[in-house]
């Protein structure tokens, strides 16, 4: 099922929020929890998933919703006390993806959180590295290595070399490239690919990383099949 989910829990009630870690990890989430809005704020970067109650101690918990959902795409479900319309309204408008209540049992908040993840990370199931020969790519460090040099990439850069280097015997046609990577099908962006493609190849300094099949899409090339010798 790929890697296993981080869940951080912010409740500042001790005994709450130990029930709820001790919970997730049960599901199979690895989870941790902190009291305040402003360790949310610190560590939620380290989180696919951020379960926040609206009651803390020190910042309104519709306010660490929107600064949350301002500073990255981290998943982000509420919990509140009642279930109340108003207040889902209120917690949806602010930015979060879902809102689940304190009373549910965990296996309904626990299927809430996977319906979110995968909505929210759509790709997050299948990040493995791919080493083909002297290239690296690893998805959770988002690095590329050649030669074991670093090679600066732009995230949609390295989206299209590690879909590419996902199956690299095969082409990937253009529309697959656009849904993949840019999250749509318009096919008057085609250009955006070629541009990103022609960076790449510039960046990786040889010709034979990425193949145009033309009318089709793009491929692997075979530099990562080289002898050592005319690898370059």
């Amino acid at each position: 099922m790929g890697h296993v989910r981080q869940v951080l829990v912010v409740e500042q009630d001790a005994s709450a929020a130990a029930a709820m870690v001790g919970d997730l990890r049960r599901q199979g989430f690895t989870a941790r929890s902190v009291a305040t809005g402003e360790q949310a704020l610190r560590v939620h970067g380290e989180a696919d998933l951020v379960l926040f109650s609206l009651e803390l101690p020190d910042i309104d918990g519709l306010e660490l919703c929107r600064s949350l959902r301002n500073g990255g795409d981290t998943a982000l479900i509420a919990v509140t006390d009642a279930d109340s319309e108003l207040e889902r309204v209120l917690v949806l408008h602010a930015g979060a993806d879902d809102c689940v209540v304190k009373s549910w049992g965990m296996r309904e908040v626990s299927a809430r959180i996977e319906a979110v993840l995968r909505r929210v990370h759509p790709r997050q199931a299948l990040p493995a590295a791919i080493s083909l020969r002297h290239l690296h790519i690893d998805p959770h460090l988002r690095e590329v290595r050649l030669h074991n040099r670093l090679v600066g990439v732009t995230s949609k850069e390295f989206e299209l070399l590690y879909t590419l280097a996902a199956t690299p015997d095969t082409v990937v046609t253009r529309k697959e490239l656009m849904a993949r990577v840019w999250g749509s099908d318009w096919g008057h962006t085609s250009r955006t690919i070629d541009t990103h493609v022609s960076s790449l190849r510039a960046k990786l300094g040889a010709s034979g990383w990425i193949i145009t099949v033309r009318g089709v899409g793009y491929r692997m090339g075979y530099a990562w099949r080289m002898p050592e010798t005319s690898a370059g």
